[in-house]
């Protein structure tokens, strides 16, 4: 078997205004589609970024791998590499091919993919209920279904809507937005209201080390895990030799070469995997074995993403033994909105893993069609929390750290 055409195919779908430390969510979240044709009916699918810089760079690899074995990574790889221009991150390039190709490759022996990543251990691949502070609306646009989540009590509203949808058994909050002590009040408020629930906060490194500190000494019981709280590995490391629970980071441990020094400061006590910038499945198979050597624990990242993508991290998570928390995810914020025909559906908290061949979902090309429509015409060819902020507080700067 061989690619005989690699189609790489930029979407849109709506976002709701979910605020962070960087500013707030556009109206449109853009991802990029890709599909490695086998023949014979077979086709893979991928999903990444959407960004215009990142689209190009995936559509020049796109070029370079017709005529490859999709049973030959490392040629792929090889090819991905070659292509790519100065500022192109190679494993985010290389992230959706090797995912399309394992899912050509299972679809082509009739096995779901997590038997090529070592075998199913796990039946239902668990996530979290991820809160967003929000606005009720985009600026001049219909308030959403969510409505606004301003303050601890409209936190807790959001949590127990998504809980009583999706059956939720752990809870993490965006912070970064308000000031510490508010943001502290919603955990507090977040704890009576779930008891049982474990609970985690992720303000993207809004704060400083003294201040996560800080936070960590009045959160203790409240967390399972502290989330980015300070930049660097060197801040987190400070703040961890303090915090009574662990550290977690997707910020600060990105790549290979951060795990010796931030594991060796003992700087994290979880890792947020994830395969659209660690460099595919099989990578984070990898990273999740290294992680599990040092004793630190695994979860899973999230950015706003469809149904690809989340088949992909429920294949990862069925064959990841060391997965020890459940992974985040965006998908209720989708509003239903994806490109598979039968989005695999999450219930009591989880969702069960597939048995059919390959990543277990089928591309809907009337949907993909729709959704590639709204990104020629919706007009953002790259996310910009900050810049879109602007556009309602103009004095509104980044910072990290802010408080």
């Amino acid at each position: 078997m061989k690619v005989v055409e690699a189609r790489v195919t930029p979407v849109a779908f709506p976002d709701p205004p979910l605020l962070n430390s960087a500013g707030v969510h556009e109206p449109w979240a853009l991802r990029t589609i890709v599909e490695l044709d086998g023949g014979d009916g077979l086709v893979g699918l991928g999903e990444t970024y959407g960004d215009a810089a990142h689209l190009a760079a995936v559509r020049r690899a796109a070029e370079r791998l017709v005529g490859l074995d999709p049973f030959d990574l490392s040629a792929i790889g090889t090819a991905t590499r070659r292509s790519l221009g100065a500022g192109d991150h190679a494993l985010k390039v290389f992230a959706p091919f090797e995912v399309a190709a394992l899912d050509l490759q299972a679809r082509s022996i009739g096995r779901p993919v997590y038997q090529l990543l070592g075998g199913r251990v796990r039946d239902r691949v668990a996530f979290s209920a991820y809160l967003f502070y929000k606005w009720a609306q985009h600026p001049g646009r219909p308030a959403d279904e969510w409505g606004a989540a301003l303050d601890p009590a409209g936190v807790v509203e959001q949590a127990r809507a998504l809980v009583q949808q999706f059956g939720f058994g752990s809870i993490k909050l965006k912070g970064g937005v308000f000031p510490p002590v508010e943001e502290i009040d919603a955990i507090r408020e977040l704890r009576r209201a779930f008891p049982s629930h474990p609970l985690r906060i992720d303000p993207n490194c809004a704060w400083t080390v003294q201040t996560a500190k800080q936070v960590a000494a009045e959160t203790t019981g409240l967390l399972e895990y502290l989330e980015d709280p300070t930049p660097g590995i060197d801040g987190m490391a400070e703040v961890a030799s303090a915090a009574p629970m662990p550290l977690a980071t997707n910020m600060c441990v990105v790549s290979p070469a951060d795990l010796r020094p931030a594991f060796e400061r003992g700087a994290v006590g979880v890792v947020l995997a994830d395969h659209h910038y660690w460099g595919g499945l099989r990578a984070c198979a990898e990273l999740a074995r290294t992680c599990a050597a040092w004793g630190v624990g695994v979860s899973m990242h999230s950015n706003s993403h469809l149904g690809i993508s989340l088949a992909a991290m429920v294949q990862l998570g069925a064959a990841t033994p060391e997965l020890t928390y459940a992974a985040d995810t965006h998908t209720p914020w989708q509003g239903g909105v994806d490109v598979v025909t039968a989005p695999l559906p999450i219930v009591d908290g989880a969702v069960a893993v597939p048995d059919a061949p390959g990543l277990g979902v089928e591309l809907d090309r009337d949907a993909l069609a729709r959704l590639h429509e709204q990104y020629r015409r919706c007009g953002v060819r790259s996310r910009d929390d900050t810049a879109y902020m602007r556009t309602v507080r103009p004095d509104f700067v980044k910072r990290r750290p802010r408080w």
